[in-house]
């Protein structure tokens, strides 16, 4: 019984998690043109560290935006989660660094593109090809300058 009850919170409190996360629009900004994209953000360090696990699909279309705060080293991983991700690196001003594609759902495998980043954009497996995102096409969001200002 108490097993049951445990199962029961956590399947309630994933699926609260899921439901309060706070969702924002980011604009890809590629050569075939913009594509509005529709991102839960992580970042504070629980919602970086919990990030996508445990979830069985990821609405096309949507993804979720990492703001670490600062310029840094990334190491994500798979661990816990369900669906293949794509992973966009982006640097200050939102330009993508590295892809790392089609991440393998329960990988322990640090992924890291080998430079600090100010973020990581995380899609559905394939989105990055099927939009035609390339390292050094960008992201636009509140969370990156644009060296106007």
């Amino acid at each position: 019984m108490t097993r049951l009850f445990v199962l029961i919170a956590f399947v309630v409190a994933t699926a609260f998690y899921a439901a309060a996360q706070e969702t924002e629009t980011a604009t890809l900004i590629t050569d075939a043109g913009p594509v509005a994209v529709t991102v839960e953000i992580a970042d504070d360090p629980d919602e970086i560290t919990r990030g996508l696990m445990f979830r069985d699909s990821l609405d096309e279309g949507s993804g979720m935006l990492f703001d670490f705060g600062e310029v840094r080293e990334a190491n994500m991983w798979m661990k816990n989660v369900e669906i293949y991700l794509d992973m966009l690196f982006l640097s200050p001003d939102g330009t993508v660094i590295a892809i790392a594609r089609n991440a393998v759902p329960g990988s322990e495998r640090r992924i890291n593109p080998g430079v600090p980043v100010a973020g990581v954009l995380e899609l559905g497996g394939g989105q990055a090809a099927a939009l035609g995102v390339e390292p050094g096409d960008r992201v636009e969001h509140a969370m990156f300058s644009t060296g106007d200002g």
